[in-house]
Order: structure tokens, then sequence, then C-alpha cells
């Protein structure tokens, strides 16, 4: 089998426990309280971090399943994205306590982290409570926002915080204007200088006072995955000289009171706190001498940034943040006010973008396994013993592989994986000219994979695995078939090779007793999964449990396993609006969770996943055509004899069932 190494997975001895799955998979870690692991195996989701309020994810997969809801399916938890915004309201209402900041803050949601509808609706909803806002930065996004805010209602609506960004053309600007004039607090932020004179126009022509923002680029770099997006070759946003036209500019037409906010974007998922902080210490300085020179400004935006902790290393690593969100509000706070109270000048309102960090944590991707594939540790010497009595010649190279199969000692570990990696190379050179039968290569691959994994598990008894020996985990790894598409709900992965944590959500009682990597069922060869997360280190295998076979299943002759789930977690920012339609394979069913009332859990909502049908109206298919067109064909070949009538009428509900199902398997 293939062996865990004994070297990195330490807690795999003794007596295993659930808290010992906790341990391995990071729960504790990367789950930042949202996430933890009951006494009964299971993984538990607590949205207010209160341990009394668990909802278990194998619970709701089946009662998920009783009401015809199979996997793949994404999880929401509102509450979670409830617990989330507050988390940060209390962050920075208590660091402006400390710090005696007088300024206010407001988070602004930019959607298109998730847009949703119903995510968007909770938090425009929440952003009335919590003095948040809403950001868009496209025209489609600017109409729905402008929608969102209306729904939400409540007094508070007008003075929400509407942050408009990226490049606006005259109608995205008169639209603008226009919602100033009906009452919003919507601010366009300025990217180029074209759009400050769409601006002024459109003011005078409604008689309307704008509230105006403007982006400058930093010399501060940012850093991580996106660190290009900042500085001074960031896309969007002016020079520090075009900022000084712009307020010339404003002043010659008498509206330098409408400048009320300055901008600024230092990137995505920070993971270094000291990036930020340099930052800030430029904005605000830029701030304090625009205010000197009559630019009525109050606000200043220091766009998005705060980070996930993914791999929970709380490290300067891409995948993770070495910071808290209460250290980052005091560091934000603490930068703004000292520069502030030297220059003389009143403390601003601050803004943020945080979408990564408001909804990332609310949303759970659970998968199945249908099946492995993996390397046999144990092959058949008898069966090799006699198809080499066959050849009119036995092998070198074979004859070579037996002996260091059967003579490895403790001892001649690495002598032993050399001679039979030689060997291998020498059986694959001599099958390539020909000088070797299709059965005797079979018997070098089954010698040599069996070689590997007695190479590895002696050696890895000694502790760390030689330097020689470091591939052999990832070389003799398992493949779990998963029903999911990582190009539609993890892209991700794919694109950036992002980290998500990932662990199995039951049978966490039981030690996990392979390894291996996660494979999708598109036809990608990019469709796997093959690093995961931990603290610091490059791991490119997953612990997993055996996949049993399902009940009954050898006896009946049917093929299938006993269900094995994964969850997939921090799945809420960007995963959802940046899948695609590869092999189409559409959306998931996602499915509302929040704890009940009477204790519990409740399902809020449904949102069934994507039919085929739907999916191919996506890419310009007339569904009708093509049933008609089966039809046809059907009906010519049972006229024909080549399929019955019965057989065609089979096959013709088969396919107009397949039109209406789920695109992934439903097995």
């Amino acid at each position: 089998m293939a062996t865990i190494p004994h070297s990195r997975s330490p807690f795999l001895h003794g007596q295993w426990t659930a808290a010992d799955a906790s341990a391995l998979y990071g729960i504790p870690d990367w789950g930042k309280g949202y996430v933890g692991v009951n006494a009964q195996g299971n993984v538990t989701v607590m949205p207010t971090k209160d341990a009394a309020q668990q909802i278990d994810l194998a619970e709701v997969v089946g009662g998920l399943r009783e009401r015809g809801i199979h996997t793949p399916v994404l999880l929401r938890f509102n509450d979670i994205l409830v617990h989330r915004l507050r988390e940060i309201r209390t962050a920075f209402d208590l660091a402006m306590s400390e710090h005696a900041y007088a300024g206010g803050y407001s988070c602004v949601y930019p959607i298109k982290v998730n847009q949703q509808r119903h995510v968007c609706e909770e938090i425009a909803r929440l952003a009335v409570d919590l003095g948040f806002g809403l950001e868009a930065g496209s025209k489609p996004e600017l109409l729905a926002v402008l929608g969102l805010s209306a729904m939400a209602g409540g007094p508070g609506v007008n003075g929400m915080p509407i942050i408009c960004n990226g490049f606006k053309d005259d109608e995205f600007i008169e639209t603008v204007t226009l919602a100033t004039k009906l009452g919003r607090n919507i601010i366009p932020v300025v990217e180029k200088f074209s759009e400050l004179e769409l601006i002024v126009k459109h003011a005078k022509a409604y008689n309307v006072r704008p509230r105006i923002g403007i982006r400058v680029k930093l010399s501060s770099r940012g850093a991580g995955r996106w660190e290009t997006s900042a500085g001074v070759r960031s896309k969007f946003g002016l020079f520090v000289s075009e900022v000084l036209q712009a307020v010339e500019y404003l002043r010659k037409h008498e509206m330098l009171d409408c400048l009320n906010l300055l901008h600024c974007h230092v990137g995505s998922q920070l993971y270094d706190i000291r990036v930020l902080k340099n930052a800030i210490n430029e904005l605000t300085h830029i701030y304090c001498e625009l205010r000197k020179q009559g630019a009525g400004l109050s606000m200043l935006d220091i766009g998005g940034g705060m980070g996930v902790d993914y791999d929970g290393s709380q490290s300067a690593f891409p995948s993770s943040i070495n910071y808290t969100v209460a250290e980052y509000a005091s560091d934000v706070v603490y930068r703004i006010k000292s520069v502030c109270d030297s220059a003389g000048v009143p403390h601003p309102q601050i803004l943020s973008e945080s979408g990564r960090a408001m909804v990332a944590y609310s949303s759970v991707l659970v998968i199945d396994v249908l099946g492995t594939s993996r390397f046999d540790s144990t092959p058949d010497i008898a069966a090799i013993e006699t198809a080499l009595k066959a050849e009119p010649e036995q092998p070198q190279p074979i004859l070579d592989l037996m002996g260091a199969f059967s003579g490895m000692t403790d001892r001649n570990v690495l002598e032993t994986f050399h001679d039979a990696t030689q060997a291998r190379d020498e059986a694959m050179s001599l099958f390539g000219l020909g000088y070797m039968s299709l059965q005797m290569r079979a018997a070098a691959e089954q010698l040599f994979f069996a070689i590997c994994h007695k190479v590895l598990e002696r050696a890895s008894r000694k502790g760390e695995l030689p330097e020689e020996l470091e591939s052999l985990p990832e070389l003799l790894s398992d493949i779990y078939f998963c029903n999911f598409s990582l190009f539609q709900s993890m892209p991700d992965s794919w694109a950036i090779d992002q980290l998500f944590p990932i662990c199995p959500i039951h049978r966490l009682n039981e030690r996990p007793s392979r390894v291996g990597i996660l494979s999708d069922i598109t036809c990608d060869s990019d469709g796997k999964i093959d690093h995961f997360v931990d603290k610091r280190i490059d791991k490119k295998t997953l612990e997993l449990h055996e996949v049993r076979p399902a009940q009954g299943a050898e006896a009946d002759g049917v093929v299938g396993v006993e269900p094995y789930y994964l969850g997939v977690f921090l799945l809420g920012a960007y995963q959802e609006i940046l899948g695609d339609l590869h092999n189409l394979l559409g959306d998931t069913h996602a499915v509302h969770i929040s704890l009940s009332p009477e204790g519990g859990w409740e399902i809020d909502e449904v949102i069934e996943g994507d039919t085929v049908e739907e999916v191919l109206s996506y890419v310009q298919y007339d569904v009708d055509d093509l049933k008609n067109a089966m039809r046809k064909d059907i009906e010519a070949a049972c006229r024909q004899g080549r399929i019955t009538f019965p057989e065609g009428k089979s096959l013709l509900k088969y396919y107009d069932d397949g039109l209406e199902g789920y695109t992934y398997l439903e097995g």
C-alpha cells in the first residue's frame, strides 16, 4: 500500500482519535474557530465560533441526499457571513477606541468577490446595520449595487457608501450623477483624468454637487500574487503629478470641496503586514497634503488586501497572512492617526474593501469520491516467473528486479533503489528497441513499483527520507477520482496555484491509511489537486482513508463504492464567480444552511445546479433540435434493424432525462 512517511506524520502512531485527525489536517489553524471535529469523527461547522452550536457536515450531506440533493454541493453558511462582518466591525471599533480615533470606519464589500444574489443581499442588509457599504467595478455591478441598496431599505440606506471603481464611460458617470441626485452616498473613484472631466460635465448638467474620489498610484509595492496591481505600474489610478492637476482642475471649476475621498490599492491577499503599513503611511501623507491645499477630503479608502490564512501557518507566505483581523485594524488606525495628528489634520473616515476576508469562510464544497487508482505493492511473483520461463531469452533487467525485490534489507535500501531504477530504465530501453515483450515490460513495472513501496516503508522508519527518496511519496500516491470540476468550483487552484484546505468530512475517528492526490471528472490533465495546505512546506499528497466497496457490491456484481466525502473549505471568495464551463460541467447545487432557533440546523434555501440543457443553451445549442435529430436517428436505426424498438425507446428516454439532469454524476 502507499504508506504515509512516518517523518511527515508523527501523530499517526499509537491510538487514533478525532483530535489526531484535527491536528493532521490543521483544522484549528485554518478553521479559525469556524471548523472542528466532533466525537463521532465528523467535521463540524460552528458559525458563531460557539462549540455549543455545531453543524455536522456529514449529517447535512445525509439529509440532503434524503431530499434528492446530491454532491457535489456548495454549502453556504449565512451565520458565518454575519459573524465575520461583525468581527471586522468589532476589531475596528476596538482599535479606534484604543487609539482615540475620531474619524470612523466603514468596510465596503466589492461584489466582484462573490456576486451571487443571496450573498450580496445578506451583506447589503447587514451593511445598513453595521455602517458598511458596497463597491461596484463595472456597469452591471453598478446597476446591481443600486438595486441592492434599494432592497436593503431602512433609514440608513442613503448613508451607505457606494464606491465605484474601474473604468467609467459617459453613461456610467451619468448614472452615478443621477443616483447622487436620488440621495445615494455614491462616490465615483477617478482612475484616469478623462473620468474627472465627465464627472464635472454631468454635475453641472444636473446641478449636482457630487462626492468624488481619486485613486493615487503609490510608490509602495504590494506583496504576493497580486503585487503588480499596486505601485507605479498598477493598472488603475493617477500619478501624484496627475492628482495635483486634478486638484487644480476642480479648483478652476469651483468643485474642490467635492473631492471627498482618496483611494489606493495595495494588492489582494496581502500576506505581510509590513507592506500595508508602508502603503498606509504614504497614502495618509498625500491625504494630509491635499487637505492643506483645500481639498474637501474626509475619507481615506485603503482598498482591498486583508487576506485569509488558507494554510493556517499565519506566516508571510502567499496562501497565508502574518497578522490577525485585530492586528490589521490596529495598524491601520494607528498609522493614519499618527500621520494626521502630526500634520494637524482631522482624522478621516477609513474605508477598506475587504471582500475576501468578509466572505471566504462562508462557503464549503462537499464532493464525493468515485473511485481510486493505485500502484499494486504486491506483485504476482509466481505469474512473473511463469512468464519468464516462456520467454526465448530471459531479460536481464527482469532478473535484476526480481533479485532486488527479494534481496532488500534495512542496510541496502538506497543501493536497492539505485539498482531497481537502473534495471527499470534498461527494461524500458529494450522494449523501445523491440527486444522485450509486452508481458516482460508489465513485469518490470510491477516489480519496480513494488520495490519502491518497500524502499519507502523501510526508509520511513529511520526518520527523514534521504534526498534521493523525497519524491517517492508523491510517485506512489493514489489518485482519488472525485465528482467535481476544478475549473468550475476551484479555478484559482488551477490558475494561480492557490491552496484551499481539504479534508474528509467523516471517518476522522479512523486512522487514514492512504495518501493520494485528487482528480476531477473533466478530461483535462490539469484537472487535479496535487498541492495541499501545510505549515510552510510544499505538501504534495493528502492523507486519506481506504475507499470501501459499496455494501453488497461484490455479491451483486455491481461496481460502486461506499460514500466517501471530502470538504473543500474557504471557497467563498472569487471561486463561485470565476468558475467556467470546462467540459460543460456547470454550477453545483448551492444550499444555504443556518442555525435553527430550536437547535441544530435548517435549510434556508436550495439553489439547484445547472442542468445539461441549461449549459448547452449557454453555448448556443438548441435542445429541441438535438432531441429531434436523435429521435430521427433512432427511428432510422430501428427501421434498419440495428436496434430494437424497446431499445430505441430506452435510449431516447435516457437522452431526454439526461438533458434535464445534473451536469455532474448522480450514480
